[in-house]
């Protein structure tokens, strides 16, 4: 088969293999009892089936299979042990909560998987900030550090219904379209799937009556595969830059782009914590995501949506400065975007004790003017009903 008949056949058999067998996956964790129950910091407020990242491993699996024959290195082959290891450990965590430092540990382990591959070696960053040639040492650092980022990054946007799929279709869209014009078959089938997967648990994930999580299990499966597709993006050989439409020395600048919203997010919250002088890792409600719910009222639909396409903008945008501006210009643009957005979202930044205060003292203020509201129409509501007893008084 030829690539478009190859894509069109992975998209719909994922989609379909996902959409399919979801519901068994309910099905099993609500007889198993399995559910994730909602705590003082859930946007949620019933147990709710988890474990949708279940479709997401096995679904990928099957399609390395089917995919295997568009690599010549066999990339695959390096991907799937780093995915049955986070697979296992995500699936831990969401039954059994695991520690922050096994869960690195797993991460840096399934890292090493992929910097091992010389497919995925950054020789150079071809001029970006004048920085040409990198020793591999260098290479595995910065790859490594790069990978563990864009994976926590991820794991924490998962906060509310739809945010994780939808900004993830947006990632992958992106990538598919970029491995497509460079002719990296293989990654852009790997776009494709993962991109199916997000999209046939989207409708679960936003559904009233077949909701599902697809928690650390899902989460971290798909940024794992994220961080695989950025590093392959950043170690792209430069002649095939040209088929792109933006600078070479611009590509570190659009991989950040591409990933704003979970590295603005993280960078924000553990910014706050850390203010706060608390660990990085300390669950609270200062996520954007949060902050649009909590603040400005929007539901979780909304919210998803609006950030998602702020993305697609956002990269549209850099994508399109890329083609012409130098990479100095570009930094100083991203840097006064990122600050800005900080600016906006500073107000915002309370610890989630003072948040709920304000929520609650909010909610109190509410009724108190829903009250006193009722109250008053009910005494207009009298006196109308007088002036008209009065009036038949006086007819009669």
């Amino acid at each position: 088969m030829n690539f478009l008949e190859t894509a069109v056949s992975i998209f719909i058999g994922s989609f379909l293999l996902v959409y399919l067998t979801i519901p068994k996956i309910i099905g099993v964790v609500e007889y198993r009892r399995l559910m994730d129950s909602p705590n003082h910091r859930s946007s949620h407020k019933s147990r709710t089936p988890t474990l949708g990242g279940v479709a997401f491993f096995y679904t990928l699996i099957f399609a390395f299979f089917f995919i295997k024959g568009w690599t010549t290195l066999a990339e695959g082959m390096y991907i799937i042990p780093g995915l049955t290891i986070l697979f296992i450990v995500g699936l831990k965590d969401d039954l059994v909560v695991i520690s922050p430092g096994a869960k690195l540990m797993a991460q840096v382990l399934a890292i090493a998987f992929i910097l091992a591959n010389p497919s995925f070696t950054i020789h150079s960053l071809n001029g970006f900030l004048n920085i040409n040639e990198i020793p591999y040492y260098l290479f595995l650092i910065i790859g490594g550090f790069m990978m563990l980022t864009i994976i926590n990054s991820y794991n924490l946007i998962d906060g509310i219904d739809g945010l994780a799929s939808v900004v993830g279709i947006v990632i992958m869209v992106i990538f598919t379209t970029i491995f497509y014009l460079t002719k990296e078959y293989f990654f852009a089938l790997v776009s494709i799937t993962m991109n199916a997967c997000l999209m046939a648990f989207l409708g679960f994930n936003l559904s009233s009556d077949k909701k599902i999580f697809m928690g650390d299990t899902g989460s971290l499966i798909v940024g794992f595969v994220i961080s695989i597709l950025t590093l392959k993006f950043l170690a792209l050989r430069p002649h095939v830059y040209t088929e792109l439409p933006f600078l070479l020395e611009n590509a570190p600048l659009i991989a950040i782009s591409i990933l704003i919203v979970p590295l603005f997010d993280t960078a924000r919250v553990f910014a706050i914590r850390i203010a706060n002088k608390k660990a990085p890792f300390s669950p609270d409600r200062n996520h954007t995501h949060h902050v649009l719910i909590d603040y400005w009222g929007l539901s979780h639909k909304q919210a998803s949506f609006i950030i998602g396409c702020f993305n697609l903008l956002f990269v549209m945008l850099f994508i399109v400065l890329g083609s012409t501006a130098k990479n100095l210009g570009m930094v100083i643009m991203l840097v006064t975007v990122v600050v800005a957005l900080g600016y906006i979202f500073f107000k915002y930044n309370y610890s989630f004790a003072t948040l709920k205060q304000k929520i609650m003292l909010r909610r109190k203020v509410n009724k108190i003017k829903a009250k006193v509201e009722d109250s008053n129409g009910k005494k207009k509501k009298r006196r109308n009903m007088d002036v008209e007893s009065r009036k038949e008084e006086e007819i009669q």
